[in-house]
């Protein structure tokens, strides 16, 4: 089923590969009902901004690429349905805040960063059963259908759930305001979602590129990896942070001359999780 403006599969070119890659936050097509009170230069610092296009070719390598188009802003693949935040629903909402929501950051964001937020208004259950329904669990029932079919497939398979992260921390990270970041932060649940040997295989083929790498701290891994990592089952769930500082104008949202470099180098990673399965 084409679910236009919601998501976007790329299959694998050649020889397919166990290994799924995740895009949950780099979509940029702005629903026309999104009603925001910011502009587009305020709500795009909310973005994975560009992370498919240091990702092109993935699916040339033999990984399955599944992109959410969405925005973050509009609605966060990266919860759980109940992720809610009563502060931006209308009064009367039976809801609940979950560990996000109380940041501001749930399922359905309130704030691009504190100091921003993102409605002048408070949004109905309606409209957000609409996201639900329209963006949210076609994109889930995709990761789910790939992810199940290669595990059938192959015996094993692994999903890489791909994001950037600010290069400082602020009021709603766990790392707290001021924080500065490695180059990589790879989660893994503390082991619960990928066996800890990919994940030391990602972080010395970062390392030996020169990064700096951090496990864990201060990401330890969402709601996807929750969801659909199980090692103990042959589904391995990384999550894979990059700092924007690397190849992000974080202000303007634009793209720096180091996006080549880091280009090249992300295309070493399959490499080294494909020769792990194996």
């Amino acid at each position: 089923m084409d679910h236009p403006n919601v998501l976007e599969i790329l299959d694998p070119v050649g020889t397919r590969l166990p290994v799924l890659y995740t895009l949950p936050h780099s979509g940029r097509i702005y629903p026309a009902d999104f009603n925001s009170a910011l502009g587009p230069d305020i709500l795009r610092r909310a973005e994975d901004a560009y992370v498919d296009i240091l990702l092109e070719g993935a699916e040339q390598q033999g990984a399955t690429v599944l992109k959410a188009l969405f925005p973050r802003a509009y609605l966060d693949a990266n919860r759980t349905e109940d992720d809610l935040d009563p502060d931006l629903l209308v009064p009367g909402a039976n809801v609940t805040a979950g560990e996000k929501s109380k940041l501001g950051i749930g399922l359905v964001r309130r704030v691009v960063t504190p100091e921003y937020p993102i409605y002048d208004r408070r949004l109905t259950l309606d409209e957000v059963d609409n996201r639900i329904r329209t963006y949210y669990r076609p994109y889930h029932h995709a990761l789910a259908h790939n992810l199940s079919t290669l595990h059938a497939d192959f015996g094993q398979a692994a999903f890489i759930d791909w994001h950037s992260m600010k290069s400082v921390g602020n009021a709603a990270t766990p790392d707290g305001a001021g924080a500065k970041r490695a180059d990589f932060v790879l989660g893994d649940r503390f082991g619960e979602t990928c066996s800890p040997d990919l994940t030391q295989a990602v972080v010395d083929y970062l390392s030996g590129q020169g990064f700096s790498v951090s496990v864990n701290v201060p990401y330890a891994g969402g709601a996807t990896l929750r969801r659909y990592g199980k090692p103990e089952q042959g589904v391995h769930g990384l999550q894979i942070e990059m700092n924007r500082a690397l190849y992000l104008d974080e202000k303007n949202v634009t793209m720096t001359d180091g996006t080549a470099g880091l280009t090249t180098a992300l295309s070493g990673v399959l490499p080294v999780i494909a020769a792990f399965l194996r």
